[in-house]
């Protein structure tokens, strides 16, 4: 009678060792899955604020030359002669869309680590609910 009480109870704790097994496996796997997101976007990031970096640089490079220089722009293989205005509106534009993207980047890498947070926080409660019974 003995072993059958004693098998009995492991019997029990099986199920909740699987499901606490299973538990941890996922939140491992959305982990490494956000983690690597979160490095994708950090990345992005960098480009990005390279991007804005030379524009802006640019820009200023731009600004001191005179009103009637001669400019160029790089398409593929050719240089089209732009006039300074137009030139300087795109590359405010290129500033503006890097920000932009930056911005939202930023959001998503906020709401990867929340959602990664909250599955660390329901898994603490799943094992402080198993030790309390």
């Amino acid at each position: 009678m003995r072993m059958r009480a004693s098998s009995s109870s492991v019997n029990m704790a099986a199920p909740v060792d699987l499901e606490l097994k299973k538990a941890f496996t996922e939140l491992q796997v959305k982990m490494i899955d956000t983690q690597q997101k979160v490095r994708m976007a950090d990345l992005q990031i960098e480009q990005l604020t390279r991007v804005k970096k030379h524009a802006t640089l640019t820009s200023t490079e731009i600004a001191a030359l005179p009103d009637g220089t001669r400019m160029y722009e790089g398409v593929g293989r050719m240089f089209i002669l732009q006039s300074k205005d137009d030139i300087t509106g795109q590359l405010i534009e290129k500033q503006k869309t890097a920000d932009e993207k930056i911005k939202e980047l930023e959001q998503k890498k906020t709401y990867l680590e929340r959602s990664v947070k909250e599955a660390e926080d329901n898994i603490r409660e799943m094992l402080m609910s198993r030790r309390a019974q």
